[in-house]
């Protein structure tokens, strides 16, 4: 199944905003923010914990705390969730390969949750924000100003939103077993 092509895309999005009302163009838009936003929160968070850029611990340091949390070994766990959290950051800030970018944070989503419950919902509910904005672009897609747009790879809907999600949940879940048994 190939996405349609930009053409067909906007003349789809043109009829649709006619039909209902909607301003495609707005709803793109918002799509936009919310990718970059979310995405540029997530890189950001991954470089503090990779580099220490922007007041972040760094790897070493990032390292211990994931042993301190029994993510042993902290080496292997801190350095998965900063590669994942920069990685599916960029992607999902540029719009591309939407609904991986979508799996790959809310795996670590499943994580930062799991880590963070016990202490109240004011400890887990920005990771809770983070899922919730990113499961939604894994249905809705990156929007017409992105990278995916009009490309033959561009997938969105139920089907790929689902997708994610699924794989988000076994690889999180994954993660806690694995942090159990090694």
């Amino acid at each position: 199944m190939t996405a349609p092509t930009t053409d067909k895309t906007t003349a789809l999005r043109s009829l649709l905003a006619q039909r209902e009302g909607v301003d495609a163009t707005a709803t793109d838009i918002g799509l936009l923010i919310l990718r970059v936003g979310l995405g540029g929160l997530m890189a950001v968070h991954g470089t503090q914990k990779l580099f220490g850029w922007f007041n972040g611990y760094g790897l070493e340091a990032t390292n211990a705390s994931f042993d301190q949390m029994g993510y042993n070994p902290g080496k292997f766990f801190g350095t998965l969730a900063g590669l994942s959290e920069l990685g599916g950051g960029l992607l999902l800030l540029l719009g591309l390969f939407t609904p991986l970018a979508a799996a790959i944070l809310l795996g670590t989503v499943v994580n930062i949750i799991h880590v963070t419950f016990s202490s109240g919902l004011a400890m887990w509910e920005m990771g809770a924000l983070f899922g919730i904005g990113v499961a939604a672009l894994a249905f809705t897609g990156p929007g017409r100003f992105s990278l995916d747009a009009g490309r033959p790879w561009a997938r969105q809907g139920v089907v790929w939103g689902l997708a994610a999600i699924v794989i988000a949940l076994a690889t999180g879940i994954l993660t806690l077993i694995l942090k159990t048994v090694l």
